[in-house]
């Protein structure tokens, strides 16, 4: 199987999606190269010919956000073809909708409610959006209102965190690692560094962890609880038409 080049992958992209689209001159249908001409693109996007050529021809040049976004203006791409675009390219769509702040829809909000498990939505920055009964009865002190409903300032700030979560000081370890797999894609989001910075000064365990630089994928697995003892396998599903948003489902062991 042959392996993926990014930029030779993004020159095809960029090259195909210029093809397909009429040339601004009507005038000039008759010519013989389809679609937009790499001229017309760099007039539309405030760039150099030269660097559009470049980038069709799959070489590695710098290539901005802002750049990128005039680019996939140009090309009208759809959200999940720009979305690809700035993969291809490496880069962070600073446009990209992001799901923490928003509305979300009626049937993503009640996706718990249709398990019977304890199950609940959670957006990248570790607020609770959506929980059902059974969640609510396991986590109290989190899902009851206290600490905005954000998991890492029950897990670090809140006394009864330690008391509910077997093995605390494991867990804390592997969450950290985990929420800062988040924070990478939120670099400049304004609540997260907020939040970490409330957590570095208010935790020692927290700062503890935080200097450790570990990065983990956030993963299932078994999960114990006590007051009274339980034990869980947790399950974490994406939510595709809003990525930033995640399922999270505990099933009796």
């Amino acid at each position: 199987m042959m392996a993926l080049d990014p930029p030779q992958a993004l020159g095809a992209f960029l090259r195909a999606h210029r093809e397909q689209l009429p040339p601004l001159n009507k005038g000039a249908s008759r010519r013989r190269t389809p679609g937009l001409r790499r001229e017309e693109v760099a007039e539309l996007c405030g760039v150099s010919v030269t660097w559009i050529t470049w980038l069709e021809q799959g070489r590695k040049v710098s290539a901005s956000v802002q750049a990128l976004g005039r680019l996939a203006d140009a090309l009208r791409l759809v959200p999940a073809e720009r979305a690809y675009l700035f993969e291809l390219a490496g880069k962070r769509d600073p446009s990209a909708p992001g799901s923490d702040g928003e509305d979300l829809p009626s049937d993503v909000l009640a996706l718990p409610s249709f398990l019977s498990i304890p199950a609940y939505l959670i957006d990248g920055t570790w607020n609770a959006r959506a929980w059902n009964a059974q969640a609510a009865q396991l986590f109290k002190g989190w899902l009851d209102g206290e600490h905005d409903r954000n998991l890492m300032r029950f897990i670090f700030l809140s006394p009864k965190a330690p008391r509910l979560i077997a093995d605390w000081d494991e867990r804390a370890r592997r969450v950290v690692a985990e929420f800062r797999a988040d924070f990478s894609r939120r670099l400049r989001d304004p609540f997260m560094q907020a939040l970490i910075e409330e957590l570095l000064e208010r935790s020692p365990v927290f700062r503890l962890r935080w200097d450790e630089q570990a990065v983990l994928s956030r993963e299932g697995g078994e999960r114990r609880f006590n007051l009274p003892r339980r034990r869980f396998h947790q399950t974490t599903l994406t939510v595709s038409s809003h990525p930033d948003i995640r399922l999270v489902t505990l099933a009796p062991c």
